[in-house]
């Protein structure tokens, strides 16, 4: 059963959200602040993750980043705020949607199960190669050496269609478009902060694959030999 984690300091909106899912068939569970939340995450799978910027004790950037260390998951960040630069900051912690309060349980529906479709729309045999880095793109996972790499969906996105068009320039605005969709509305910086994070945890299994940049242009991602 898909497991929805809803964290929110307002008991109203978590009894609208839970009340509107269960009938819809999926399992909520419930959390007020960031720190029960990561408790939930440890004792039960949770299968996305909608949760409220301002809270208490840890706020919703916080939880967001905190998920992308440790889970594999959808986010979808929950404000009362609209402002561009708070839809940055969320994507820049790593969320995959972003929903201004006050929330259209059956537009929060549409989000939900647009994410859960991209998130396991793949095919089971599919795969990606470059020199020792392969990619599967049913669990989600990048082999390395024979090491397995998890990676929050927003980064294994990007990895893999660094890959499959290994060795061209891809732009930031073809990234954007591809990863976080064309209706995304935040800075481009945020490829930049993605890509700094992918660098890092290629750099700690290899070094024959390299993220370079093209100044004033893009990403392209090759084998050193």
């Amino acid at each position: 059963m898909t497991t929805i984690l809803v964290v929110d300091d307002d008991p109203h909106v978590r009894d609208v959200i839970t009340i509107y899912f269960s009938k819809m068939g999926y399992q909520v569970l419930n959390a007020k602040n960031g720190m029960e939340a990561l408790q939930l995450l440890k004792t039960h799978t949770i299968t996305i993750a909608i949760v409220d910027v301002m809270m208490p004790y840890l706020d919703g950037y916080e939880l967001t980043k905190a998920i992308r260390n440790y889970y594999n998951l959808p986010v979808i960040l929950l404000t009362a705020k609209g402002q561009l630069e708070d839809k940055e900051k969320g994507y820049v912690a790593g969320t995959d949607d972003y929903v201004v309060k006050p929330v259209d349980p059956k537009e929060l529906q549409f989000r939900v199960e647009a994410l859960l479709r991209r998130y396991e729309a793949t095919t089971p045999s599919a795969t990606s190669h470059l020199g020792p880095l392969t990619i599967l793109y049913k669990s989600y996972e990048v082999i390395i050496n024979e090491r397995t790499l998890l990676l929050p969906l927003k980064e294994f996105e990007l990895l893999a269609f660094l890959v499959k068009h290994a060795t061209q320039v891809l732009t930031r605005e073809q990234i954007i478009e591809e990863v976080w969709g064309i209706d995304y509305s935040g800075d481009e910086r945020t490829v930049d902060v993605h890509i700094k994070r992918l660098r890092a945890r290629l750099l700690k299994l290899t070094p024959r694959i390299q993220i370079k940049t093209v100044r004033g242009i893009g990403y392209s991602i090759e084998e050193i030999q």
